[in-house]
Protein backbone atom coordinates (compact mmCIF):
# COMPACT_ATOMS: atom_id res chain seq x y z
CA UNK A 1 0.00 0.00 0.00
CA UNK A 2 1.27 3.12 -0.91
CA UNK A 3 1.62 5.59 1.85
CA UNK A 4 2.83 8.76 2.02
CA UNK A 5 5.57 9.96 4.14
CA UNK A 6 7.66 12.79 5.42
CA UNK A 7 11.08 12.36 6.31
CA UNK A 8 13.45 15.03 8.00
CA UNK A 9 16.91 15.05 7.84
CA UNK A 10 18.53 13.51 4.47
CA UNK A 11 22.02 13.31 5.20
CA UNK A 12 24.73 10.35 4.46
CA UNK A 13 22.14 8.16 6.27
CA UNK A 14 18.12 9.63 5.77
CA UNK A 15 18.88 10.65 2.06
CA UNK A 16 19.39 6.83 0.86
CA UNK A 17 17.02 5.84 3.84
CA UNK A 18 14.24 8.11 1.73
CA UNK A 19 15.21 6.98 -1.99
CA UNK A 20 14.38 3.16 -0.82
CA UNK A 21 11.08 4.06 0.50
CA UNK A 22 10.44 6.40 -3.23
CA UNK A 23 11.60 3.09 -4.69
CA UNK A 24 9.40 0.84 -3.36
CA UNK A 25 6.08 3.14 -4.06
CA UNK A 26 5.45 5.62 -1.30
CA UNK A 27 5.25 9.16 -2.11
CA UNK A 28 7.72 10.78 0.44
CA UNK A 29 8.01 14.48 1.24
CA UNK A 30 11.43 15.65 2.39
CA UNK A 31 13.09 18.26 4.26
CA UNK A 32 16.95 19.03 5.10
CA UNK A 33 18.17 22.22 6.17
CA UNK A 34 21.10 21.18 4.09
CA UNK A 35 20.51 22.56 0.69
CA UNK A 36 22.70 19.90 -0.56
CA UNK A 37 21.07 16.87 1.00
CA UNK A 38 17.52 18.11 -0.13
CA UNK A 39 18.44 18.37 -3.55
CA UNK A 40 20.35 15.04 -3.68
CA UNK A 41 17.65 13.37 -2.04
CA UNK A 42 15.27 15.28 -4.75
CA UNK A 43 17.26 13.08 -7.75
CA UNK A 44 16.40 10.43 -6.40
CA UNK A 45 12.76 10.95 -6.30
CA UNK A 46 11.90 12.82 -2.97
CA UNK A 47 9.00 15.54 -3.10
CA UNK A 48 10.77 18.79 -1.67
CA UNK A 49 8.77 20.22 1.16
CA UNK A 50 9.48 23.96 1.88
CA UNK A 51 9.41 22.98 5.50
CA UNK A 52 9.69 20.11 7.99
CA UNK A 53 6.07 21.32 9.56
CA UNK A 54 5.00 21.46 5.89
CA UNK A 55 6.07 17.79 5.14
CA UNK A 56 3.99 16.27 8.50
CA UNK A 57 1.41 18.38 7.50
CA UNK A 58 0.61 16.09 4.73
CA UNK A 59 1.73 12.35 5.77
CA UNK A 60 0.58 9.34 7.19
CA UNK A 61 4.11 8.62 9.37
CA UNK A 62 7.19 11.49 9.88
CA UNK A 63 10.43 9.71 10.24
CA UNK A 64 13.47 12.20 11.68
CA UNK A 65 17.09 11.16 11.50
CA UNK A 66 18.75 13.99 12.76
CA UNK A 67 21.99 14.48 14.42
CA UNK A 68 21.36 14.61 18.38
CA UNK A 69 18.00 14.72 20.86
CA UNK A 70 18.37 18.75 21.27
CA UNK A 71 17.50 18.74 17.38
CA UNK A 72 14.53 15.81 17.42
CA UNK A 73 13.28 17.22 20.92
CA UNK A 74 12.90 21.42 18.92
CA UNK A 75 11.18 19.82 16.04
CA UNK A 76 8.76 18.06 18.69
CA UNK A 77 8.36 21.34 20.41
CA UNK A 78 5.08 23.22 20.31
CA UNK A 79 5.75 25.52 16.96
CA UNK A 80 7.00 21.99 15.35
CA UNK A 81 5.98 18.84 13.63
CA UNK A 82 3.47 17.41 16.18
CA UNK A 83 1.53 20.80 16.00
CA UNK A 84 1.49 20.68 12.32
CA UNK A 85 0.77 16.80 11.79
CA UNK A 86 -2.63 15.12 11.76
CA UNK A 87 -4.29 13.86 14.79
CA UNK A 88 -2.99 10.36 15.39
CA UNK A 89 0.15 10.76 12.81
CA UNK A 90 2.70 7.89 13.63
CA UNK A 91 6.19 9.50 14.22
CA UNK A 92 9.12 7.23 13.86
CA UNK A 93 12.52 8.78 14.99
CA UNK A 94 15.60 6.73 13.47
CA UNK A 95 17.75 9.13 15.17
CA UNK A 96 20.68 7.87 18.03
CA UNK A 97 20.26 10.31 20.58
CA UNK A 98 19.89 9.69 24.52
CA UNK A 99 17.37 7.14 26.00
CA UNK A 100 15.97 10.30 28.12
CA UNK A 101 15.90 12.62 25.25
CA UNK A 102 14.20 9.73 23.10
CA UNK A 103 11.20 9.05 26.38
CA UNK A 104 10.59 12.81 26.45
CA UNK A 105 9.95 12.68 22.46
CA UNK A 106 7.46 9.76 22.83
CA UNK A 107 6.34 11.47 25.91
CA UNK A 108 5.60 15.03 24.00
CA UNK A 109 4.27 13.14 20.87
CA UNK A 110 1.48 11.52 23.19
CA UNK A 111 0.40 14.45 24.85
CA UNK A 112 -0.24 15.79 21.46
CA UNK A 113 -2.25 13.16 20.15
CA UNK A 114 0.14 11.47 18.21
CA UNK A 115 2.00 7.61 18.07
CA UNK A 116 5.61 7.34 18.29
CA UNK A 117 8.24 5.07 18.05
CA UNK A 118 12.22 5.02 18.22
CA UNK A 119 14.06 3.24 16.24
CA UNK A 120 17.76 3.85 15.48
CA UNK A 121 19.56 1.83 12.58
CA UNK A 122 22.75 -0.09 12.60
CA UNK A 123 24.66 -0.72 9.34
CA UNK A 124 26.17 2.67 8.47
CA UNK A 125 25.85 4.29 4.71
CA UNK A 126 26.52 1.06 3.40
CA UNK A 127 23.30 -0.39 4.83
CA UNK A 128 21.59 3.06 4.04
CA UNK A 129 22.06 2.73 0.45
CA UNK A 130 21.95 -1.40 0.01
CA UNK A 131 18.41 -1.18 2.41
CA UNK A 132 19.96 -3.45 4.47
CA UNK A 133 19.79 -1.66 8.16
CA UNK A 134 18.85 -3.50 11.22
CA UNK A 135 16.48 -1.24 13.15
CA UNK A 136 15.69 -1.24 16.79
CA UNK A 137 12.86 -0.29 18.05
CA UNK A 138 11.06 1.16 21.30
CA UNK A 139 7.41 1.91 21.55
CA UNK A 140 4.02 0.53 21.75
CA UNK A 141 3.76 -3.24 19.59
CA UNK A 142 0.81 -1.51 17.58
CA UNK A 143 3.26 1.55 16.50
CA UNK A 144 5.65 -0.68 16.01
CA UNK A 145 2.88 -3.00 13.74
CA UNK A 146 2.52 -0.22 11.44
CA UNK A 147 5.99 1.26 11.45
CA UNK A 148 7.24 -2.26 10.14
CA UNK A 149 6.54 -2.59 7.01
CA UNK A 150 8.42 0.71 6.14
CA UNK A 151 11.52 -0.18 8.27
CA UNK A 152 11.63 -3.80 6.17
CA UNK A 153 11.74 -1.45 3.46
CA UNK A 154 15.10 0.46 4.36
CA UNK A 155 16.48 -2.56 6.46
CA UNK A 156 16.55 -6.34 6.11
CA UNK A 157 15.35 -6.32 9.80
CA UNK A 158 13.47 -4.62 12.53
CA UNK A 159 13.37 -5.71 16.37
CA UNK A 160 10.52 -4.77 18.85
CA UNK A 161 13.20 -4.28 21.98
CA UNK A 162 10.44 -3.26 24.30
CA UNK A 163 8.52 -0.14 25.37
CA UNK A 164 9.37 3.78 24.80
CA UNK A 165 13.50 3.94 24.45
CA UNK A 166 13.99 0.40 24.56
CA UNK A 167 15.52 1.14 20.96
CA UNK A 168 17.63 3.52 22.31
CA UNK A 169 19.11 1.58 24.68
CA UNK A 170 19.63 -1.21 22.82
CA UNK A 171 21.27 0.96 20.19
CA UNK A 172 23.73 2.31 22.41
CA UNK A 173 24.58 -1.32 23.98
CA UNK A 174 25.15 -2.42 20.54
CA UNK A 175 27.61 -0.39 19.34
CA UNK A 176 28.96 -0.82 22.93
CA UNK A 177 30.19 -4.06 21.84
CA UNK A 178 31.04 -3.15 18.33
CA UNK A 179 33.42 -0.11 19.77
CA UNK A 180 34.86 -2.46 21.93
CA UNK A 181 35.64 -5.01 19.62
CA UNK A 182 36.98 -2.80 17.11
CA UNK A 183 39.65 -1.21 19.50
CA UNK A 184 40.43 -5.37 20.30
CA UNK A 185 40.90 -6.02 16.64
CA UNK A 186 42.68 -3.28 15.91
CA UNK A 187 45.49 -3.81 18.78
CA UNK A 188 45.56 -7.34 17.84
CA UNK A 189 46.32 -6.39 14.15
CA UNK A 190 49.14 -4.07 15.16
CA UNK A 191 50.52 -6.53 17.30
CA UNK A 192 50.37 -9.21 15.06
CA UNK A 193 52.87 -7.05 12.92
CA UNK A 194 55.39 -6.35 15.42
CA UNK A 195 55.37 -9.93 15.85
CA UNK A 196 56.15 -10.74 12.07
CA UNK A 197 52.72 -11.71 11.29
CA UNK A 198 50.94 -10.93 8.38
CA UNK A 199 47.23 -9.14 7.90
CA UNK A 200 46.42 -12.34 5.72
CA UNK A 201 47.49 -14.80 8.25
CA UNK A 202 45.73 -13.36 11.47
CA UNK A 203 42.91 -12.79 9.78
CA UNK A 204 42.79 -16.04 8.22
CA UNK A 205 43.36 -17.87 11.66
CA UNK A 206 40.92 -15.31 14.04
CA UNK A 207 37.69 -15.30 11.24
CA UNK A 208 37.67 -19.11 11.46
CA UNK A 209 38.75 -19.35 15.30
CA UNK A 210 37.18 -17.64 18.58
CA UNK A 211 38.57 -14.22 17.31
CA UNK A 212 35.89 -14.05 15.12
CA UNK A 213 33.53 -10.72 14.85
CA UNK A 214 31.86 -8.05 12.89
CA UNK A 215 34.54 -5.66 13.53
CA UNK A 216 37.24 -8.23 11.82
CA UNK A 217 35.06 -10.46 9.35
CA UNK A 218 33.34 -7.07 7.64
CA UNK A 219 34.74 -3.60 8.53
CA UNK A 220 38.24 -5.50 8.90
CA UNK A 221 40.35 -2.14 9.79
CA UNK A 222 43.31 -3.48 8.17
CA UNK A 223 43.83 -3.31 3.93
CA UNK A 224 43.25 -6.14 1.57
CA UNK A 225 41.57 -9.23 3.66
CA UNK A 226 37.99 -7.85 3.69
CA UNK A 227 37.81 -5.89 -0.45
CA UNK A 228 34.38 -4.31 0.67
CA UNK A 229 35.79 -2.49 3.72
CA UNK A 230 36.97 1.46 4.37
CA UNK A 231 40.41 0.38 5.11
CA UNK A 232 40.66 -0.17 1.29
CA UNK A 233 39.45 2.83 0.80
CA UNK A 234 41.91 4.96 2.46
CA UNK A 235 39.11 4.65 5.60
CA UNK A 236 36.73 6.49 3.90
CA UNK A 237 33.44 6.47 6.05
CA UNK A 238 30.72 3.44 5.92
CA UNK A 239 30.32 5.02 9.90
CA UNK A 240 32.16 7.93 10.89
CA UNK A 241 34.65 7.78 14.07
CA UNK A 242 32.85 11.10 15.60
CA UNK A 243 29.87 8.78 14.93
CA UNK A 244 30.97 6.21 16.77
CA UNK A 245 32.37 8.67 19.97
CA UNK A 246 29.00 10.01 20.01
CA UNK A 247 27.04 6.49 20.35
CA UNK A 248 30.11 5.57 22.86
CA UNK A 249 29.48 8.96 24.69
CA UNK A 250 25.78 7.73 25.11
CA UNK A 251 26.80 4.50 26.33
CA UNK A 252 29.21 6.05 28.81
CA UNK A 253 26.73 8.59 29.95
CA UNK A 254 24.11 5.77 30.55
CA UNK A 255 26.76 3.67 32.17
CA UNK A 256 27.63 6.18 34.54
CA UNK A 257 23.95 7.03 35.59
CA UNK A 258 23.25 3.22 36.22
CA UNK A 259 26.08 2.75 37.92
CA UNK A 260 27.72 -0.25 35.73
CA UNK A 261 30.96 -1.53 35.94
CA UNK A 262 32.24 -1.00 32.03
CA UNK A 263 35.61 -0.59 32.09
CA UNK A 264 36.40 -1.36 28.49
CA UNK A 265 33.13 0.70 27.58
CA UNK A 266 34.46 3.77 29.05
CA UNK A 267 37.64 3.49 27.74
CA UNK A 268 36.46 3.05 24.37
CA UNK A 269 34.38 5.92 24.67
CA UNK A 270 37.90 7.90 25.66
CA UNK A 271 39.79 6.74 23.07
CA UNK A 272 36.84 7.17 20.24
CA UNK A 273 36.43 10.39 21.57
CA UNK A 274 40.39 11.74 21.10
CA UNK A 275 40.13 10.23 17.86
CA UNK A 276 37.24 11.69 16.47
CA UNK A 277 38.61 15.21 17.87
CA UNK A 278 41.69 14.42 15.91
CA UNK A 279 43.18 12.53 13.32
CA UNK A 280 39.73 9.88 12.69
CA UNK A 281 37.15 13.50 12.12
CA UNK A 282 36.90 12.59 8.58
CA UNK A 283 37.94 8.94 8.97
CA UNK A 284 35.62 5.46 9.29
CA UNK A 285 36.28 4.19 12.94
CA UNK A 286 38.29 1.42 11.73
CA UNK A 287 40.85 3.96 11.11
CA UNK A 288 41.50 3.97 14.81
CA UNK A 289 43.94 1.36 14.09
CA UNK A 290 45.75 4.14 12.67
CA UNK A 291 46.05 5.86 15.54
CA UNK A 292 46.75 2.71 17.90
CA UNK A 293 49.67 2.09 15.63
CA UNK A 294 51.57 5.10 15.56
CA UNK A 295 50.97 5.53 19.34
CA UNK A 296 52.67 2.24 19.52
CA UNK A 297 55.42 3.44 16.87
CA UNK A 298 55.88 6.80 19.74
CA UNK A 299 56.52 4.40 22.80
CA UNK A 300 58.75 1.99 21.20
CA UNK A 301 60.59 5.06 20.31
CA UNK A 302 60.87 6.38 23.59
CA UNK A 303 62.18 2.76 24.55
CA UNK A 304 64.29 2.94 22.53
CA UNK A 305 65.39 6.12 23.36
CA UNK A 306 65.96 5.32 27.36
CA UNK A 307 69.38 5.28 28.84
Amino acid sequence: MTTTLAFIGLGHMGGPMAANLVRAGHRVLGHDLVESCLAAAVESGVERAGSAAEAAAMADVVITMLPAGRHVLSLYGPEGLLAAARPGTLFVDCSTIDVADSRAAHTAAEAAGHRSLDAPVSGGVVGAEAGTLTFMAGGEEAAFAEAEPLLTVMGKKAVHCGAAGAGQAAKICNNMILGVSMIAVSEAFVLAESLGLSDQALFDVASAASGQCWALTVNCPVPGPVPGSPANRDYRPGFAAPLMAKDLGLAANAVRAGGVDAELGLRAAELYARFAEGSGADQDFSGIVRAIRAASTTADAEKGATP
